[in-house]
């Protein structure tokens, strides 16, 4: 598969240079999360009974591709997509035998009606909520009919400037979004809501806010 999607406005582009600057480190804390969080295990097994019989899956702003790892590892055939160059290389140092390529959830570079499912795992919150209900349509738009979106984001009302992870310099953005609102950003979008769900966080596993998931399919 093949994308030449790239960022077009600085937002993106400063993001993308944070992400690169803490790939290794992120990685190295990020990777493993999943088996401290068996609410999220649940549901991406169900996610993976879902899809696995309806061609591929992306796994959008994957990052060091925890998520497509472990969909990959049930059957799933799941590939990876991200802005940041720096965590494609490591996504493919810890996943030698899934496919990657970089790109935006903006604009995804990927044909109409080809994926039978997406899970984008907290990568919407670098979206600000201007432009989310656009970004649900580009992943609508490539979903197949009856395909599956898997959507997790950190719960809440406020736009963080983040300029520090575990002492390395980012600037970017991270938006946290009400579970109604995200509903209704899925419904304008022309995705069908199936379940609306919300988590407190694992203590001393991740970063503090409560999580929220969305499972939408498209018509």
């Amino acid at each position: 598969m093949n994308s030449d999607s790239r960022p077009s406005n600085p937002q993106s582009e400063r993001m993308r240079v944070s992400y690169d600057t803490i790939a290794a480190e992120y990685a190295d804390r990020i990777y493993p999360e999943l088996k401290s969080k068996p609410f999220d295990r649940q549901l991406l097994d169900r996610f993976a009974d879902d899809v696995r019989m309806s061609g591929p899956v992306c796994d959008i702003g994957c990052g060091p591709a925890q998520i497509a790892r472990y969909l990959f590892d049930r059957g799933v055939n799941v590939f990876g997509l991200d802005l940041s160059a720096g965590m494609l290389n490591e996504a493919k140092r810890l996943n030698p035998n899934i496919d990657f390529i970089q790109g935006s959830m903006l604009q995804l570079g990927l044909g109409a009606d080809t994926l039978g499912g997406i899970a984008a795992f907290y990568s919407i919150i670098h979206i600000g909520r201007e432009q989310v209900v656009a970004t649900l349509s580009e992943m609508r738009r490539v979903l197949k009919r009856k395909g599956s979106l898997l959507l997790a984001f950190h719960l809440g009302d406020d736009v963080i400037h983040m300029t520090d992870f575990h002492d390395h310099p980012v600037d970017f953005e991270a938006t946290l979004f009400r579970i109604e609102e995200m509903t209704g950003y899925a419904k304008a979008a022309g995705l069908n809501l199936q379940q609306a769900m919300e988590r407190d966080p694992y203590p001393e596993v991740e970063y503090q806010s409560r999580r929220g998931y969305i499972l939408a399919t498209k018509s």
